[in-house]
């Protein structure tokens, strides 16, 4: 079933967003595939630019009634100029992700190089090069395996003379130390608040190897397997010892071992789902295929790879144990990212795990909720310090230390306490797709924290409404007598946030029987929140007052959460709000809206979520066109991961969409893709879902219970009552379901 499985090329990298990616979760690698020179830059995901500090505002709690006071009374300018200098942290930025250095491989003698093959197989998340050169053949294979917790390069060739080449790790003026650990071991180590260790073994085939300065020389080999780890002080007390322990276990396995330990590890998760459609084979280069859409050819074979790549990167950048994917998932160039590659959570953190749960991968989730146990205590007192509240709360940015200050003072994002909210929405969205009462409890204190803090921080307006203040709609500004303004009091996705958390609250009190005189009194308060409304022109209202939008084509589209990720609106349920969240889209779209990856990835989402599949399509070929990189990345631009995911779980929820007990098959299918088949796609309820379907209608369908369901499948016009038993299976013959 699945048929595309290879990005491939016939040329070199020439720049780092060409290079292709590997990783194992906590290591990442990009792979260059040069002949004469080769270059793999590297990172691990606690390489950060210091320690922890505590950047909570002392003034803030003193200020916070002034600032209110002053937006009641309209006073916008005064309140953003009063919470600049109050509730901006101190200092105002957070740490920064840092690339972990470089390998550079030189070759000597190296021919000019015939039959070039640079590529990436998904299936087995091996990155290969092979080419020709004077008459003989060279292969290079580089892996990121999770169980042996190593980069391996394994270089070899036919040559009778051999490969000779020099290898050595760089970063540039920034090492503190380099040199030899041992004959075969070379390292280099450094780092600010957080101490770093990368150790590269050689281990030699034929003719001979040597570590000299801080080099590893191999002349003469027919085989040479470079093995490559990091370790930081904020795992390990001594990085070096874990580095030399992490090697010795790889050279003793040797790397036929464990290339075979990786791919059936990596398979065990990224087997689970197969997608095709149609008509959809190609035999062109990767970026060849990407130029040719952008001219207007169809490509379906091209969204299948895009889907299975997305699946590949979250599988390599975020693993049980390891940090959460941040902006750039793990993949890293610079000592000064754009935006620090930290962890922007007013939507781009949440939208790196939004394939999660519906493609299968719950185990790539849990990076996420281990970080917010990690900002917990930070945002308690950040809750404590700032607003004098109860409960923990963050802001619209978080990093390595879990830090819930204020970040930047950039005042339509920085002054924003919405994103623990959200995360906790994560929780109950795994309890919903896995049924884990476990987990649930296990993180029921942080869902009970979340709540508790706008129990002490929400304050009515003079509607007697429950509101945020001061808060903002990210990152968007709004006119007011002639004047931009960004504070405000509530905002149109602070209330609907808070009703999906609310509402997740008291379903998980009902379940677990805790906290239920808390979850009566969250249910008053989610009765005075302020409702989502209409406009005068026709759209969902932004703010709590119909303002004129400063940038009417702005990329975040915060007043749709409601459509999604939220639940409250739909087609289904909600008609009218569904059709106002048509004419918004068509607003934000005509004033240039969806220019950046991620935006046009959510804006996927919302067209599935409509039930528009050819809009769904349009916007994934416009993504694929405008806003994807060579080497298949996500473009803001520069690059970010987050359109990658986004794009991902749109594909699946074109598919497939779910709530607790319903599930709609095919809603958006789009009429370019009239067959094709998918495997595995998750739905809520613990179900495992596969179709097939042919000249635009379904044909078949599968559902596998990991617990007891029951529930309506919808397609169309067609409806089934699904009653499953705990591992029972149950295949729908359907036969010329219309879809749409």
């Amino acid at each position: 079933m699945q048929r595309e499985s290879q990005l491939w090329y016939n040329k070199p990298a020439s720049q780092w967003n060409h290079a292709l990616p590997v990783g194992n979760g906590r290591m990442g690698a990009m792979v260059f595939g040069g002949v004469h020179s080769e270059r793999i830059q590297l990172n691990e995901d606690s390489v950060w630019s210091g320690g922890y500090r505590d950047r909570n505002n002392p003034d803030a709690k003193t200020a916070l009634p002034q600032i209110r006071q002053l937006l009641k009374d309209g006073k916008i300018s005064q309140a953003e100029e009063l919470s600049r200098y109050a509730l901006t942290g101190t200092p105002e930025y957070q740490r920064a992700y840092q690339t972990l250095g470089d390998l550079f491989i030189n070759f000597q003698n190296m021919p000019e190089a015939a039959d070039y093959r640079r590529s990436l197989c998904l299936g087995e998340a091996i990155a290969a090069v092979s080419f020709t050169a004077g008459g003989h053949q060279y292969r290079r294979e580089v892996l990121a395996s999770a169980p042996a917790d190593v980069i391996a390069i394994r270089l070899t060739t036919n040559n009778p003379a051999g490969l000779s080449f020099d290898t050595r790790l760089v970063r540039n003026r920034l090492c503190e130390t380099t040199g030899a650990v041992s004959k075969d071991t070379i390292y280099i180590s450094g780092g600010e608040g957080i101490k770093f260790v990368c150790a590269m073994a050689g281990v030699a085939e034929g003719g001979e190897m040597t570590a000299i300065g801080e080099y590893l020389v191999f002349r003469g080999v027919s085989a040479a397997t470079l093995y490559i780890t990091a370790a930081t002080s904020f795992r390990f007390d001594n990085p070096m010892r874990i580095c030399q322990e992490i090697l010795q276990n790889a050279k003793d396995g040797g790397f036929p071992k464990l290339r075979e330990e990786h791919i059936k590890d990596y398979q065990g998760l990224e087997s689970r789902v197969a997608f095709s459609l149609a008509k959809a084979d190609s035999n062109l280069p990767t970026d060849k295929r990407l130029e040719l859409l952008r001219q207007g050819q169809a490509d379906l074979g091209l969204m299948e790879l895009y889907f299975r790549y997305g699946r590949y990167l979250l599988i390599s950048c975020s693993r049980p144990g390891s940090l959460p994917a941040n902006l750039q998932g793990v993949w890293c160039n610079d000592f000064l990212p754009p935006w620090d590659s930290k962890y922007t959570i007013n939507i781009n953190t949440q939208m790196n795990y939004w394939p999660a749960e519906i493609c299968n991968l719950p185990e790539c989730h849990m990076p996420l909720f281990d970080h917010l146990r990690r900002m917990y205590r930070n945002g308690q007192e950040t809750a404590r310090k700032m607003y004098g509240a109860r409960g923990f709360v963050a802001h619209h940015n978080t990093d390595i230390w879990g830090d819930t200050a204020p970040q930047d003072t950039y005042t339509p994002a920085t002054y924003w306490v919405m994103s623990v909210a959200w995360f906790c929405l994560h929780i109950f969205e795994h309890y919903e797709y896995t049924g884990d009462k476990n987990f649930l409890a296990q993180n029921f204190e942080l869902m009970t924290d979340a709540c508790l803090f706008f129990a002490d921080f929400l304050i009515e307006n003079a509607s007697g409404q429950l509101v945020v203040s001061p808060t903002v709609s990210p990152e968007n500004r709004y006119w007011l007598d002639g004047a931009q303004g960004t504070l405000c009091e509530g905002c149109t996705m602070d209330s609907q946030i808070l009703h999906e958390l609310f509402n997740a609250f008291e379903a998980t009190s009902q379940i677990l029987g805790k906290e239920q005189a808390f979850a009566a009194q969250v249910a008053t308060m989610r009765a005075k929140l302020p409702p989502t409304s209409i406009g005068k022109n026709g759209g969902i209202m932004e703010w709590l007052q119909d303002h004129e939008e400063a940038e009417p084509g702005h990329r975040h589209m915060s007043h749709l959460f409601a459509l999604f990720p939220g639940s409250m609106i739909s087609p289904e349920a909600t008609p009218e709000f569904a059709d106002a969240a048509r004419q918004t889209l068509k607003l934000r779209l005509s004033h240039g809206g969806g220019h950046t990856g991620w935006s046009r990835a959510w804006i996927i989402n919302f067209r599935a979520r409509l039930g528009e599949g050819d809009e769904a399509h349009f916007n994934l070929l416009e993504l694929l066109k405008n806003s994807t990189l060579p080497n298949l990345f996500d473009d803001h631009p520069p690059f970010q991961i987050d359109g990658n995911f986004g794009a991902t779980a749109a594909i699946a929820h074109m598919l497939v969409q779910s709530t607790a007990d319903k599930i709609y098959l095919l809603k958006a299918l789009p009429s370019e893709w009239p067959a094709g088949e998918i495997s595995g796609i998750r739905a809520k309820g613990g179900l495992t879902v596969s179709l097939t379907w042919a000249d635009g209608k379904l044909e078949k369908a599968s559902f596998t219970a990991s617990h007891p369901y029951c529930g309506v499948v919808i397609c169309g016009d067609k409806q089934l009552e699904l009653k499953l038993n705990e591992g029972e299976t149950f295949e729908w013959i359907v036969l010329s379901c219309e879809c749409n």
